[in-house]
């Protein structure tokens, strides 16, 4: 790691200006775009490698293999110590929401309903009120952990009169960057049996942690034998563009997966596959110089904005390179994300769509230069009246 140096400090706003993904286009160029889930950083060097490889021999058809989940099940041995990935309870699928859709469709039916924490991820929200299924909130608490006593309601509620019902988990949480812990996620396996809840859990942000925090794989809590996970590279590793996705099934769901359509499989990309792969297997040098660079830039964030936004509250977190900013101190209403992109030339995320506990609050992404943030956190006091 020490040869590996920080992902976030390599590229220049020039260099970054010339990339063609929504980050980049979505806002015109005197704006600096913080907000949707991408890095500035390069390619680790193995995926870029393992992507060259397969252009130079024409290696672009349709995914194929069990190399992913394989070079998971190593991944979260290695770095969590945890043995628990059954390949052969492994499907691929095209990504963590589509997937996510797929899995609520085996356990619920239309008119059904799907607890979520919020604030949260608003594809959570969208997803499943396309799919027919109804959204039931149990808010974190004011320390933005799970509120046990919030979920246990939700979920009475939830199958009251014998519907079906699910809890769509994020873990770790977005926007919070919350890291849960085995004690919360044994407590919450719990009231999921005593409720007769199945359990979907999006780890995406999975191995984004501060260096020596430890994740936990909600499979690998007591009682969570029949949830089902759902996880990719593509935040680790800045590979949203390369569409692939596993499906992980704890021992007692085996009869879901095998309910799961053979066409679901179809959605991934080769590439994709090919290059999430080479991240789990080769690049954790690059991992574990990002999650140093993101744990100094969440000193730097909380330096910044107690020199020129004090009235924003911030908890740094242990995971994700989201940071959510409570504002609503500052005099911009619900939605402060428009102020500071209209006077302040820096696009946020909202917190509205993130559902309750949302209003007043901003999602900043961090992963970003330290240079970049330092701007980006001037020009959002400018905005402030």
């Amino acid at each position: 790691m020490a040869d590996t140096p920080n992902p976030l400090t390599r590229l220049t706003l020039d260099q970054l200006r010339r990339r063609t993904s929504a980050k980049w286009r979505a806002y015109p160029e005197d704006v600096l775009p913080l907000w949707v889930a991408e890095m500035d950083v390069p390619l680790a060097e193995p995926v870029a490698r393992a992507l060259h490889d397969a252009v130079a021999l024409g290696d672009t058809g349709y995914a194929s293999g069990t190399g992913y989940a394989e070079a998971l099940a190593e991944f979260a041995e290695r770095r969590w110590g945890w043995d628990g990935v059954a390949v052969e309870r492994t499907a691929m699928v095209a990504n963590v929401m589509q997937g996510a859709v797929e899995l609520l469709k085996l356990i619920t039916g239309p008119g059904d309903t799907v607890v979520v924490n919020s604030p949260v991820y608003p594809p959570f929200y969208a997803f499943t009120e396309h799919m027919g299924r109804r959204v039931a909130e149990a808010p974190l608490g004011e320390d933005l952990r799970i509120d046990l006593a919030a979920l246990e309601k939700a979920f009475r509620d939830a199958v009251a009169g014998g519907r079906r019902a699910a809890y769509l988990l994020c873990s770790p949480h977005n926007p919070t960057g919350t890291l849960h812990t085995a004690d919360e996620l044994a407590q919450v396996s719990a009231l999921a049996d005593r409720h007769g809840v199945r359990v979907v859990v999006d780890e995406i942000h999975a191995p984004v942690v501060d260096p020596g925090a430890v994740f936990v794989p909600y499979l690998s809590v007591p009682g969570a034998e029949n949830a089902m996970v759902l996880t990719s590279a593509s935040k680790a590793w800045n590979l949203a563009g390369l569409k692939a996705a596993l499906a992980l099934f704890g021992p007692a769901a085996a009869a879901d997966l095998a309910r799961l359509p053979d066409e679901v499989s179809h959605g991934p990309s080769h590439l994709g596959v090919l290059s999430h792969t080479a991240a789990l297997r080769s690049a954790d040098d690059w991992l574990d110089a990002l999650n140093t660079g993101l744990a100094a830039n969440r000193r730097l964030l909380a330096d910044l904005l107690a020199e020129h936004l004090p009235a924003v509250a911030y908890r740094p977190a242990e995971a994700t390179y989201l940071a959510w900013l409570d504002c609503r101190a500052l005099p911009l209403g619900d939605d402060p994300a428009a102020a500071f992109l209209d006077r302040g030339r820096v696009a946020l995320n909202s917190g509205l769509p993130f559902g309750t506990g949302g209003a007043g609050h901003v999602r900043l992404n961090l992963a970003t230069s330290p240079d970049l943030l330092t701007e980006a956190v001037k020009r959002m006091a400018k905005a402030v009246p």
